[in-house]
């Protein structure tokens, strides 16, 4: 069979036209489909043997991954999320790519174009070229997204062991916050704790208000010596009165549990709290908040994700937009006159209804202190649909496409302790939470009275969320 093959292909009648245009039609097919086997019939047998060693070494990886997400997707994940991996896939990619070309105008030269019709000559070369080209071109974005997830990776997570599932859960602090010159310190304006199932990705969202007061710290919690019946409630060891570092019992609120640690470090006995976290990506502040919640709402958090909300436009507009269904007609822009009390300045208005809004829009959508009957608290509902309008974009084509571009928002959007190892259960549980919808638990009127709140009931009706997320138990 290969001497039948070889006789027109490696050593063809130079004078027959007709047989030289099918042989160069053959070598630039065969060529494309396995690299390398153009020249292990007609050319140097040595590059063939490269060519098509490199293309089966490639297919086998790519089964083995296949397969991989099939029988082990959470082992599989965390194996293509680490960065030496990672790393050594985008030279993968870049050296394949480069045998690709040599191979492809190698394969090309094979052809010898001289010799074929007149009437075939362009459409070979072209053919060839683009075959030749354009898969590298592929591949030298393939290369370039590699590298920015790598560098996102590398930048964003942590390098800490992996932890396990609290009562078979992970729970998760989101804070997000909206830095402004007029704003001193951090002090998040949205505040969500994120509870899921290890096993299903069943989650449920609990969300706090940042004006929540009183939190009680867990007893192991360092803050718990300082304010041992809630943040600022008398007596705690600030005073017999009470109070916070932050300003007077009414501002120590949940939003300010991090400036009292982080701009008063060495009053109120905060000395050397949480000292050690600061290796792990996180900070005193975080750490005291994290336990404030977990007080609040009877999880133990373990993970913070710091959302930089005036970083949103720019994940947006990468994203290509989302889609909203506003309620309320909102203001982009505008402020309250402090003399006629009337709101000025604004730039223009979301509508309601069903909205296309672009990162500039979607982010007064967010932050709009004006036009809500409800204030704050349907400011905080708000943020929580923007953030399921921004999941429900990052579907795995669109985010492809715009990798480098998300990669870049997301990198400047986004601090979290979440460990590098962890990535591959997140992924995968990640993937399992599409199937269901989360349960939403908001810790606000009428439920609870952020100024004097019940903490036993916050606590059952987190426990009730928790209940409809998790799996019924097996029967023995």
């Amino acid at each position: 069979m290969s001497m039948d093959l070889e006789r027109p292909l490696r050593h063809p009648d130079l004078g027959s036209a007709p047989l030289m245009s099918k042989r160069a039609r053959w070598l630039v097919v065969i060529g494309f489909l396995l690299p390398g086997s153009a020249q292990l019939l007609a050319g140097s047998r040595r590059l063939g043997r490269i060519g098509i060693s490199a293309t089966i070494f490639l297919l086998v990886v790519g089964a083995a991954t296949l397969l991989g997400l099939i029988l082990a997707r959470v082992a599989t994940f965390s194996f293509f999320t680490n960065g030496i991996v990672l790393f050594v896939i985008q030279w993968l990619i870049v050296a394949y790519a480069v045998l690709w070309l040599v191979i492809g105008f190698d394969t090309l030269r094979l052809t010898r174009l001289v010799r074929v019709q007149p009437g075939w000559r362009v459409p070979v070369a072209i053919l060839s070229v683009l075959l030749t080209v354009l898969p590298a071109v592929g591949a030298a974005w393939a290369a370039s997204t590699v590298g920015a997830g790598r560098d996102l990776l590398g930048g964003l997570f942590q390098g800490a062991p992996a932890v396990e599932p609290v009562d078979g859960r992970y729970n998760i602090l989101l804070l997000g916050t909206d830095a402004g010159e007029d704003r001193e310190g951090l002090r998040p304006d949205s505040i969500s704790l994120v509870s899921v199932d290890a096993e299903t990705g069943q989650s449920i969202i609990v969300g706090l208000p940042r004006e929540l007061v009183g939190m009680p710290f867990p007893e192991d919690s360092p803050m718990h010596e300082v304010h041992p019946n809630g943040f600022g409630v008398a007596p705690n060891a600030l005073s017999d009165w009470g109070g916070c570092n932050i300003g007077d019992t009414p501002f120590c609120r949940l939003n300010a549990v991090y400036a009292e640690l982080e701009d008063f470090p060495d009053y109120g006995n905060y000395q050397g709290f949480y000292a050690d976290v600061v290796a792990n990506g996180s900070s005193p502040g975080i750490e005291a908040t994290k336990d404030a919640v977990s007080g609040a709402t009877g999880l133990e958090v373990q993970f913070y994700v710091l959302v930089n909300m005036d970083a949103f436009s720019s994940l947006i507009d990468a994203l290509g937009g989302v889609t909203i269904n506003a309620q309320e007609r909102l203001p982009i822009g505008g402020r309250i006159d402090e003399f006629t009390g009337e709101l000025v300045d604004v730039e223009g208005w979301i509508e309601p209804g069903e909205q296309g809004l672009d990162g500039y829009a979607a982010q007064w959508y967010a932050r709009s202190r004006y036009g809500s009957a409800e204030g704050d608290y349907a400011r905080m509902a708000r943020q929580r649909e923007l953030q399921a309008a921004i999941l429900a974009q990052m579907q795995p084509a669109n985010v492809l496409a715009r990798f480098q571009d998300v990669a870049a928002a997301g990198a400047q959007l986004v601090e979290t302790d979440i460990p590098q190892s962890m990535l591959g259960r997140f992924v995968d549980l990640a993937e399992k939470a599409r199937d269901h919808t989360p349960v939403n638990v908001e810790l606000v009127p009428p439920a609870l009275d952020p100024e004097y709140p019940d903490y036993a009931v916050a606590q059952q009706l987190v426990a009730d969320g928790v209940a409809a997320t998790s799996p019924p138990p097996e029967e023995e």
